[in-house]
């Protein structure tokens, strides 16, 4: 098939180039993916987190935190008291499973494993699990705009999905000026635009979901020490975590197993 679309592409070519009276440049205008802007941000609050939990999705909701942790044997769906960091509700996933991110839409929370190839559902108020569903790719990061769930899964694609069914209605490829950016993690959607994590990296990036346009980053570099906290980040204990508040327009970071949550405010 490549060498067909390769020969293919060749002729078309040539015969532009025999025939003056085509140009290949002509009514066709290529739009160059912008540089991302910079974005400013304010540190206004830290609160106590679980250095024990390896943060994987983190989601704020009618004034509550809710928390998904990753790593086969400590996977776990919490709701947090955001002042204290102690979960006052908490349930288990299975032994064999990594929890990665959660989002809460329509009264349920959906949960994703990394690997097992699983979404959970719960009952928002009791945790009580409705349903699982198959997902044929990784599952990483977690949100949604009021109609889709929107997935990531470690590389540059996300995923827009019906949360009936988990089945793919569109896909975009997120990407800056130098062309596709992977390792995307943890999702927030806000105003209109997604925030995710850059994993491995103290990143956050503003993603337009119209094109997968990168339009703004955030540096959280040496968030952690300014604060006199440290992890070992050499262990993958790195920025991930975003939730958001919308009556404080507030954002909420941390990270695996960090021993501090932070709010946050940013330019728009």
């Amino acid at each position: 098939m490549k060498r067909i679309l390769f020969f293919g592409c060749l002729l078309v070519l040539i015969g532009a180039c025999n025939n003056p009276t085509i140009n290949p440049d002509e009514n066709s205008t290529i739009v160059a993916t912008p540089s991302p802007a910079n974005i400013n941000y304010n540190i206004v609050a830290s609160y106590p987190h679980n250095s024990d939990s390896y943060t994987q999705g983190l989601i704020w909701q009618n004034n509550n935190l809710y928390e998904g942790t990753g790593l086969e044997n400590h996977s776990k769906l919490m709701k947090v008291d955001l002042k204290t960091g102690i979960a006052n509700q908490t349930i288990d996933l299975a032994n064999d499973v990594f929890g990665e991110g959660i989002t809460l839409l329509n009264n349920k929370i959906y949960q994703l494993s990394w690997q097992n190839h699983k979404v959970f559902v719960y009952e928002a108020q009791t945790f009580k699990k409705i349903k699982e569903m198959d997902w044929e790719h990784e599952g990483w990061g977690l949100t949604h705009n009021d109609s889709d769930l929107i997935v990531s899964t470690g590389e540059s694609n996300i995923y827009f999905v019906n949360p009936e069914t988990f089945k793919i209605k569109r896909t975009i490829t997120v990407k800056d000026n130098n062309g596709p950016v992977g390792n995307l993690n943890e999702l927030e959607y806000v105003k209109g635009n997604i925030f995710s994590n850059i994993y491995l990296t103290d990143y956050i990036i503003k993603i337009d979901p119209s094109n997968g346009n990168i339009i703004g980053k955030m540096d959280f570099g040496g968030l952690l020490e300014k604060s006199g906290k440290q992890v070992n980040k050499e262990e993958g204990l790195v920025l991930n975590g975003i939730a958001y508040d919308s009556t404080k327009n507030s954002f909420y970071i941390t990270g695996k197993k960090w021993p501090l949550l932070f709010e946050v405010k940013i330019s728009d």
